[in-house]
């Protein structure tokens, strides 16, 4: 690996041929989020956005950005989402434009939700179709009683928490917990 360092969409840095990005889960509660575009695009990013429970501020090319912190830009012909993603970002806003991994300051992975478990799978927007491909494999592996699984342990972890039990005796009850019940077998 060289040592030579490459912004890449803002917050990946490229050294050699690996991309690192810094994988981060967001409170939409503690944030504000927008979405622009038209088309199909702008009804993925929707959906993406309704599957966490976000309703985000719906954004055109003169509607003034204050207040928000994330921008999801799909289905704008190239000039017309530069432009947006200049112009956001100006404001410190964090910008996705769809399929154009250039303008990004930040990938959107490919995601699992089962309940409050959500599982992604990133490529560093190298491949997106792989990793939808070991999305859709994890799908099957992580079945939907992980969502009942989930708060079985969250219910056991405040007990054991509330008994007084240090971090490494809750992780150790919760291994063995998980592995008494072979879920992941």
């Amino acid at each position: 690996m060289t040592g030579r360092r490459v912004s890449l969409c803002g917050t990946a840095i490229v050294r050699g041929l690996e991309t690192r990005l810094l994988p981060i889960v967001l409170n939409p509660e503690a944030i504000s989020i927008g979405l622009a575009g038209t088309g199909e695009g702008l009804a993925r990013r929707r959906q993406l956005l309704a599957d966490a429970g976000i309703s985000p501020r719906l954004i055109s090319e003169d509607t003034p950005l204050d207040g928000l912190n994330v921008l999801f830009v799909a289905g704008l012909d190239r000039p017309a989402a530069e432009h947006l993603a200049e112009s956001a970002r100006g404001q410190g806003v964090l910008v996705n434009v769809e399929d154009v991994p250039e303008l990004c300051d930040f990938h959107v992975p490919a995601a699992i939700r089962r309940g409050d478990l959500v599982l992604t799978v990133s490529t560093g927007g190298k491949s997106p179709g792989l990793a939808k491909l070991i999305r859709e494999w994890l799908e099957h592996k992580i079945v939907p009683e992980w969502t009942g699984r989930l708060k079985d342990v969250a219910s056991a972890r405040a007990k054991w928490r509330a008994d007084g039990n240090p971090p490494s005796e809750v992780a150790q009850r919760t291994r063995d917990y998980v592995r008494d019940r072979d879920w992941l077998a």
